[in-house]
């Protein structure tokens, strides 16, 4: 597609998209933030202002604490600003901002034990953990856990399956000891296992076996015009049959939620340790455009599905925030455990330089993630 056609998609096309993923994106950044500004309430901090995007405020109000709420017009963010900040990255300010502020000393996030400050800054990806949880809790009480059995009902030619001696009608019990009880079960595990041999326990006409198989390594159609690698057994089940949703107690519906969440945060880890290896391509990685397009698809199914991917989204967001990388709370934490270990924190000098190395890296992962977005679009509208 040449970009003068590109450019003529319509308006409310592109709406369809961005407005579900700057929703879902401002529910997630606040509840991110909202963890930080509770616990440095509870720690006595002082905060200036609780943030919701960049830029121009749009709206906002100043409560009785003096702190300022406000929704920017560059709805990608957000922040909570401590009294003596000297910037939303945290950086602190120095002896002569402070001074000229006449801030109150008993007030300052800066002056917290390391404890303290190390609570306040984990709080916000804990809160998108919670977050992500209290969604697949409820979704799972209320709609109900999905559950599709783990039959064979289909073998692909040449397959890992096939080659092992697994045939269709085949009931898939367990891999490596590990229970199986929906099909959903044994694709997460055959997902991150390719080229490891798995040991599968079957029921095959009431009778019970054990049949060996090594998932291969493929690039599957991510359905956003490109690919993701995974392990690949070549079984299939029938999509026409139906999905049983069995709703689930508190408890229950508490225990799968936090597995599910368990669960991503397992698989976004083993796609890091693949990048940073050069076992997984960079291709992969996606942005803001990508994540819109996705909101907008998964909107146009259901709102229900809509909420469901802003649990998945909120836990990636708490995970990436934890990354050792000066600017993000990760950062922030690695800054306050040299902290620890040295007896006092970095010079000045020292966290502003590692600001700009994480500002770069930041900047330069989200430029190919951006890049990644704009191919795969172009490619998928272009039909190619």
């Amino acid at each position: 597609m040449e970009l003068a056609s590109f450019l003529t998609v319509p308006i409310w096309t592109i709406a369809t998209y961005v407005v579900p993923f700057l929703v879902v994106l401002s529910v997630i950044v606040f509840f991110h933030e909202l963890g930080h500004f509770k616990v440095a309430r509870w720690c006595g901090v002082g905060i200036d202002t609780f943030a919701v995007g960049f830029g121009r405020e749009v709206f906002g109000w100043t409560d009785k604490h003096g702190t300022r709420w406000k929704f920017g017009w560059i709805p990608l963010g957000g922040y909570v600003k401590f009294q003596d900040d000297s910037n939303p990255a945290s950086l602190p300010a120095n002896d002569g901002e402070q001074e000229a502020r006449k801030l109150d000393p008993a007030k300052s996030f800066h002056r917290k034990s390391v404890s303290q400050r190390a609570a306040v800054v984990a709080a916000g990806p804990i809160a998108n953990f919670i977050l992500a949880i209290a969604i697949f809790a409820a979704s799972y009480m209320l709609v109900g856990y999905p559950i599709a059995q783990a039959i064979v009902d289909e073998i692909m030619p040449g397959s890992a399956a096939e080659q092992a001696g697994i045939m269709r009608g085949d009931r898939i019990v367990a891999i490596d000891g590990a229970e199986i009880t929906t099909f959903s079960d044994m694709q997460r595990i055959v997902s991150v296992s390719a080229g490891k041999k798995l040991d599968f326990a079957i029921e095959r006409n009431g009778r019970s076996m054990r049949i060996e198989a090594t998932p291969t390594h493929a690039e599957i159609d991510d359905q956003l015009g490109g690919t993701i690698s995974q392990g690949l057994l070549g079984i299939k089940r029938d999509v026409s049959k139906d999905i049983e949703y069995v709703r689930q107690g508190p408890i229950g519906a508490l225990g799968l939620a936090s597995a599910e969440t368990w669960y991503v945060i397992k698989r976004s880890m083993i796609l890091v340790k693949g990048l940073i290896v050069g076992r997984e391509d960079v291709k992969q990685l996606t942005g803001p455009i990508g994540i819109a397009r996705i909101s907008g698809k998964v909107a146009a199914v259901s709102l229900h599905s809509l909420i469901q991917l802003a649990a998945y989204l909120s836990v990636s967001i708490g995970l990436i925030n934890l990354f050792p990388i000066p600017m993000l709370d990760g950062g922030h934490l690695l800054y306050y455990s040299v902290e620890a270990v040295r007896g006092k924190p970095l010079g000045q000098g020292a966290q502003e330089f590692g600001f700009k190395v994480g500002l770069a890296l930041v900047g330069m992962l989200m430029v190919v993630a951006t890049w990644n977005d704009i191919v795969r679009l172009i490619s998928s509208l272009s039909g190619s």
